[in-house]
Parts: structure tokens; sequence; C-alpha cells
């Protein structure tokens, strides 16, 4: 029997179990918003404007009051003075405070001071650190509830605490709420609140902590679907002072399109489509997307080197290139039209040969074929041998090219002097 008792597993607790006896009153202080927001508001009115003043007043509240729990009211105070009803309205029956952001001056110095009261807050309570980014996501789907003036304020400080790391970009989620962007809200607010991120920082610095959550391909959203087109986005951020953004999505854009292209090229040749076709739809999507030859020439040499599964034996590979780059010759041809497409191709060719070891050898063979299929002329094959090629792996294919220059240099001579005495 005994032993019997003690193999069962020990009892969980249940919630249901004992009550202990609290007074009525005290429950309720506990538990009760209200009482902690009146602490908070009454320290604030002491403290007065000095912001230095308030960040100690609340590092040391938290010793006392319960930050964790009431998170939500404590940022609400310090942002809009009060506790917000939904919407973003200050509850009516409470008292407020002037010690706020929103009562606070309109301009980037007082926001940055403000910023240091936050940072310095979440430093020292690392727990209020998710509760801050829920309140900053709730803030801005209220954006339609406070005044313009507020807007830019709230805006300003988002920007500078995205810039010190206080905040996570992924909280710029909510600018993409529909009845923001349908009138305009969220392109206003992102204007103030880049300008204040790359003020603190700069452009580069936003882009890496767009791409890091998946936002470095979103910002149109900013836009009605109707206007989400890199030439409203341009004309408006140009207009409003930010340049930079405007570049960085023209950017993004080319970039979104270059990879697509390229997915769609290998998937092209993999089909076998007629060189025809591909030739028209590249340059159909050069000109919707604004690429570049040299960037294209450049797209369809990695395209074409990776339809394949090459041989793992260097004496082999080459011959097997050669086969290979003699079918895609004509696609190439029709994108080195200028002097400056054909180099970029040289370049590439030069990088690939380095890149895959099988292929140090081949160099010379894949140029010389490029030469006689005329995708490549003498001149920038001289050029690249003088000046304009890089430095990985130049010795072995210098080397491997002297002779063809010199018999190159040869024919132009020879030709020039033909030419001087049919004149």
């Amino acid at each position: 029997r005994v032993s019997f008792m003690n193999n069962q597993k020990p009892q969980k607790p249940t919630l249901s179990g004992q009550r202990f006896k609290t007074r009525k009153r005290d429950e309720k202080e506990r538990f009760d918003p209200t009482q902690f927001q009146d602490c908070i508001i009454q320290g604030l009115t002491e403290t007065g404007t000095d912001l230095e003043a308030v960040a100690k007043f609340l590092d040391a509240s938290g010793a006392k009051l319960d930050y964790r729990r009431y998170a939500e009211t404590l940022f609400d105070i310090l942002v809009a003075g009060g506790m917000l009803a939904p919407g973003g309205t200050l509850a009516d029956d409470m008292t407020r405070t002037n010690v706020c952001v929103f009562a606070a001056q309109e301009d980037l110095e007082t926001m940055q001071a403000f910023a240091q009261v936050f940072n310095k807050l979440i430093r020292r309570y690392k727990y209020l650190e998710k509760g801050f980014e829920d309140e900053v996501k709730k803030l801005l789907l209220f954006l339609k509830g406070f005044s313009e003036s507020e807007r830019n304020k709230l805006a300003m400080l988002t920007g500078i605490l995205l810039a010190n790391g206080t905040l996570n970009a992924s909280i710029l989620n909510s600018l993409y709420n529909e009845n923001l962007v349908k009138e305009g809200v969220s392109a206003a607010f992102a204007v103030k609140l880049f300008k204040s991120w790359i003020n603190e920082k700069d452009i580069n610095a936003v882009a890496v902590s767009l791409r890091k959550v998946n936002m470095d391909n979103r910002l149109m959203e900013l836009f009605p679907a109707n206007k989400q087109s890199v030439e409203h986005f341009s004309k408006y951020f140009t207009e409003a002072g930010l340049k930079e953004l405007s570049e960085y999505v023209r950017n993004q854009q080319t970039i979104g399109a270059r990879k697509e292209l390229q997915k769609e090229l290998q998937e092209q040749m993999s089909r076998g489509d007629p060189f025809k076709d591909i030739i028209l739809y590249v340059k159909e999507e050069m000109k919707k997307n604004n690429i570049s030859e040299q960037t294209v020439v450049a797209i369809i040499w990695s395209s074409v080197m990776s339809t394949v599964e090459w041989n793992k034996k260097e004496e082999l590979v080459a011959e097997q290139a050669i086969k290979h780059l003699k079918q895609y010759s004509p696609l190439l041809a029709a994108f080195t039209t200028q002097g400056q497409s054909e180099l970029t191709l040289l370049l590439k060719i030069q990088e690939y040969c380095y890149d895959n070891i099988h292929f140090m050898k081949a160099f010379q063979k894949i140029v010389v074929l490029f030469y006689k299929a005329e995708v490549l002329s003498e001149e920038p094959i001289l050029k690249w041998y003088k000046d304009a090629h890089l430095a990985k792996g130049k010795s072995v294919f210098l080397e491997q090219m002297k002779k063809f220059v010199e018999w190159l240099k040869n024919a132009e001579e020879e030709s020039e002097s033909e030419a001087e005495e049919g004149d």
C-alpha cells in the first residue's frame, strides 16, 4: 500500500486552491492602472520639463511601481500625457501631464532629448523593450487620432529611436494599415520619420535595418495600389527633400528587376526558346526597368554558364566550354554593341575562370572564340590587356593572352599600312 502511494506522481498545484485573505481595497489598488497613472503623472508634474530629472524620476519609480504590468500606461503617459482610449484620444476624465512628447516643442533637438529618456528607461528596465515596441506599433495605428503636430513629433522620435537601435524596423509594418495608406497619413509620417532617421545615421545604415526585417522592398506600399510606382515614390520623397530615399528605392527596384530577368532568362534557356525571342524579351526588360547593356551582358554570361554541368577534368572542360559558348555567342553578341559592354564581358570571363579553377587554362580559348564570333572586338581586348584587367590571376591570364594580343597588334598595323597604300 505504501509503495503504491510513493509511485504516484506528485499532484500539480491547481489554481482553484487556497484563497488568501486580502482586503478588497488593497486588491483594487494593486491592479488599478488609474492609481499607477496618478503616481506617474504626479511625479512628472513635480519634476517639470527638465528631462534629466524626468529620467531620474522614472528610474527610481521602477523600484516602487509595477512597470512590467503597466508598461502600456507608462508609455501612453510619456508620449501623450495620459492614458489613451482606443483610437488615440485621451480618456476624458483623466488628469494629464504636459511633460510628454505631444506637449513638447516640435523640433529635432527636443525629440533627441526625449529619445534619451526612453533609452535610459529601457536600458535600466530591459523587460520594457517588448512593451515599448508594442506601444509604438499601437501609436502608429492611432495616427489619425492625433493632430498633425503630434504626428510630426512622434515621427521624429521614432526615426531617432530606430537610428539608435532602441526600436526595430519591423514596427513600420503598422504604417501599411489600409486606412492610413489610403488617406496619405502613412506617406506623410514616413517623410518625417526617415528624415530624422537619416539625419542620425545615413541611408546605408537605414538600408541595413530595413533589409534585416525584409522591408527593403516594401516601401512602395506606403502608397495606395494605384500609386505604387517608382516614379510616384521618387517624386513624392524627392520633393519632400529625401532624394537619398528615392534613389535607394529606385536601386532596389533595379536589383529586383535584375533578379527577375536572370531567373526568366535561365528558364527560357533551359526550355530552349529561340534566341530571337529571348533577345526581344531582354530588350523590352532593359527599356522597362532602365537596365544598362553592361548589366545585361553580365547577367547573360552568368545565366549561360549556370545552365551546364561542367566536367571536373581540366583537359575536358575547355573543349566543353567552347562548344557550349559557340552555341550561345549570337545571344551574347546582341548585347555587346558598346565597347564598355565588351569590357564588362571580358572582366566577367576573367572572374569566372579565376573562381572556377578548372577554367584557369580556358581563358584565352574563350576570348579567341568570342573574337571570331564577333562578340568581342580588338579594341576592348587590347584595353583589357594593357590596363583594364582585374588583379585576379592576372599574371596567368596575361601570359595566356600574350601571343594573341601580339597577333592583334600586328594585324592592326598591317591593316593600317594597307589602308595608307590604298590612299
